[in-house]
C-alpha cells in the first residue's frame, strides 16, 4: 500500500487556475493534482468554496486503519466539501469509497462527488438516474479534454504512471556513475587518512564539523545562484552529512527552494551516502506541497537503510497527512543545535566511519 498526500495542492489553489465543470473534467484533472495518472488508487481532492485545499492519494486495497487521519486533515485544512475518485475495478475500489463516504460526517464535509474510473470509463456513486449515470459507465478520455490542453498549455505535468515520477529520482549510471564512483572513493581515502594521521580526534572531528557546515551553506548558495556541484564536491558533501549536526544545519536552513540540491544529490551520491540528502529532498519537497515526490525519497532513502530516522519521521508524518507546519515552526536555530548537542567529539563521525568501508556493486552502463 502506497500513500501520497498534497497538502495543500498549490497547482490549483494560486495560478494556474483551472474550472472543472463536471466528472470527466475531474478525471482529467486528478493525474495533474497527483503529478502522474493513478492506477489501483484512492484519490480525496477536499474543497472549500470552489479551490482545492487537500489532495492524497492511496494505493488500493487499502489496510486497516488507513483512512484514520483523513477526517482529522479534512477538519485541520478547513475543507467543506470533498471528491472522491478511485482507480481500479469495483471489488478493489468500492469498499475504499465507502469507507470515505463514512468518514466524510466526521469531519463535517459533504460528498460532492464519488466516482470510479476504469478502463475508460466511469461510473458515479452518487447518482442513480440513468440518463446521465448509466450502468454500464460512460466513456471518457483526458488526453483530449479541454482540461488536459489548459493544464499543459500552463506548463503542468502529469507523467504516465507513479513508476515514471520513481525514475525522475533513480540513481544516475553508466558514465556519471561511474565518475562520481571516482570522486567518492577518492574523498572517503581523504577521510580516511586524515582519521588516521590525527594524534586527536576530538580536535578532528570539530575541524570536520565546522568544515562540513561549510560546504553545506556553500553548496546552498551554489544551487541558489544557479550552479551545480562538481562531482568532488558533490562527493565530499555526501560523506558530511552522513554526520547529524552537519545533516542537521542543511535542515534548519530549509526552504523548498532547496529540493534541486537534494535532488541531484539524491541521484549522484553513491548508494550507501544517499538517506541524508533522500530525506532532506523530502523536507524540502513535503515543504512546497510535492509530497508525491516526498514519499518517493523517503523510499529511496529508507530502501538503503530502513532504520534512519529522519525518513521514518517524515514517513510518519507523510503517512498521518499532517501539515509540513508541524516542523515548519519548530525547526531550531543552528545555535540551539549547537546548544542542545553540546560540544563536537569523535563519537560524532561515528555514522560516517561506519561507511567508510562499504563497497558497491559496479552500475550498470545506460
Amino acid at each position: 500500500m502506497t500513500t501520497d498526500s498534497s497538502t495543500p495542492a498549490p497547482a490549483f489553489t494560486d495560478e494556474p487556475r483551472l474550472t472543472l465543470a463536471g466528472p470527466s473534467d475531474v478525471l482529467a484533472a486528478v493525474p495533474y493534482l497527483v503529478g502522474f495518472h493513478p492506477k489501483t488508487s484512492l484519490v480525496v481532492i477536499g474543497i472549500d468554496h470552489g479551490t482545492t485545499k487537500v489532495v492524497a492519494r492511496w494505493g488500493l486495497p487499502l489496510e486497516p486503519g488507513t483512512l484514520d487521519p483523513l477526517a482529522p486533515l479534512l477538519q485541520r485544512e478547513s475543507v467543506t466539501e470533498i471528491v472522491i475518485v478511485g482507480y481500479g475495478p469495483g471489488e478493489v475500489v468500492t469498499p475504499a469509497v465507502d469507507e470515505v463516504r463514512r468518514l466524510a460526517p466526521r469531519a463535517g464535509v459533504r460528498v460532492g462527488e464519488a466516482l470510479r474510473a476504469h478502463e475508460g470509463r466511469y461510473w458515479s456513486y452518487v447518482c442513480d438516474v440513468p440518463r446521465c449515470c448509466p450502468a454500464d459507465g460512460t466513456t471518457y478520455d483526458p488526453s483530449t479534454s479541454r482540461i488536459a490542453a489548459e493544464a499543459t498549455v500552463r506548463g503542468l505535468v502529469a507523467l504516465p504512471d507513479r513508476e515514471a515520477l520513481e525514475h525522475t529520482l533513480a540513481p544516475v549510471t553508466g558514465p556519471v556513475r561511474m565518475a562520481m564512483r571516482r570522486a567518492t572513493s577518492d574523498a572517503v581515502a581523504e577521510v580516511r587518512a586524515g582519521l588516521t594521521a590525527t594524534p586527536d580526534l576530538d580536535a578532528h572531528a570539530r575541524q570536520f564539523v565546522s568544515e562540513g557546515l561549510a560546504r553545506v551553506r556553500s553548496a546552498v548558495r551554489t544551487h541558489a545562484g544557479g550552479g551545480r556541484l562538481d562531482d568532488a564536491e558533490a562527493a565530499r558533501l555526501g560523506l558530511d552529512l552522513a554526520v547529524i549536526r552537519v545533516r542537521d544545519e542543511a535542515w534548519t536552513l530549509m526552504d523548498e527552494s532547496h529540493a534541486s540540491l537534494w535532488k541531484d544529490l539524491t541521484r549522484r551520491l553513491e548508494p550507501r551516502f544517499t538517506p541524508p540528502a533522500a530525506s532532506l529532498l523530502a523536507m524540502a519537497a513535503w515543504r512546497a506541497g510535492n509530497n508525491v515526490q516526498a514519499t518517493i525519497a523517503l523510499e529511496r532513502a529508507l530502501t538503503v537503510d530502513p532504520g534512519y530516522s529522519m525518513a521514518n519521521l517524515l514517513m510518519h508524518a507523510l503517512q498521518n497527512l499532517l501539515s509540513p507546519s508541524v516542523l515548519r515552526d519548530r525547526l531550531p536555530t543552528p545555535a540551539e543545535l549547537d546548544a542542545a548537542m553540546g560540544p563536537v567529539h569523535a563519537v560524532w563521525l561515528l555514522p560516517l566511519v561506519n561507511l567508510l568501508d562499504d563497497e558497491a556493486p559496479p552500475p550498470p552502463l545506460e
